[in-house]
């Protein structure tokens, strides 16, 4: 296990250069990942612009930055992510924004296709579902804890509309992006603020 987080730490990129990556491919007519379609793209075009706004509109509230910046040591958030999945687009913004707030955390993003023998250890009911954040302890790199790949909110209106539906189709992915808007980044601060409390107690 401790190779393979090495490994993808090696392979991995800051907020930056993952926008970067992202962008530059979307250039390209491409998307990130190791499966290209014109629907991949389409929704790698999308969240680039999703993801140019929660920049821009996210905000830490106090009592996070607060408690991130008293951390009891230094981390690392390794994120699974890819430039084409809706979830990531909303999430990982969040996450960076709430990395900058303090020096106790380092963001690392791995692209999840090109590190399939990390994703394997964090499948969410068998399945590859990103974004995935793997808490590591900055010195020994020890898998503290993981959270995703969707705040409990999000999570819970998929399964609702899949039992109502019986599929996840467009109209479901609608749904979801109101609900990520109304929420303003607020769940997944919050779940990861605890995931982080779990860890100390």
């Amino acid at each position: 296990m401790i190779n393979t987080i090495k490994q993808a730490l090696e392979n991995s990129f800051s907020f930056a250069d993952y926008r970067k990556k992202v962008t530059n491919l979307i250039a390209e007519g491409k998307s990130t990942g190791h499966t290209q379609s014109d629907d991949l793209l389409k929704y790698s075009e999308l969240n680039e612009t999703r993801m140019n706004r929660l920049e821009k509109t996210i905000e830490v509230t106090n009592e996070v930055k607060t408690k991130l910046q008293n951390l009891d040591k230094k981390y690392i958030w390794l994120v699974l992510s890819e430039g084409w999945c809706g979830d990531a687009a909303q999430i990982v913004p969040v996450i960076y924004k709430m990395a900058e707030v303090t020096d106790k955390v380092e963001l690392k993003i791995a692209l999840r296709d090109d590190n399939d023998a990390l994703m394997q250890h964090f499948l969410t009911n068998g399945g590859k579902a990103i974004p995935k954040l793997i808490l590591l302890d900055a010195e020994t790199l020890e898998v503290v804890a993981d959270w995703g790949p969707r705040p409990h909110g999000a999570k819970q209106l998929i399964l609702d509309y899949k039992a109502a539906h019986g599929v996840v189709d467009e109209p479901a992915k609608i749904e979801l992006q109101k609900w990520y808007l109304h929420d303003k980044g607020i769940s997944i601060q919050n779940e990861i603020l605890e995931m982080h409390e779990q860890v100390l107690s």
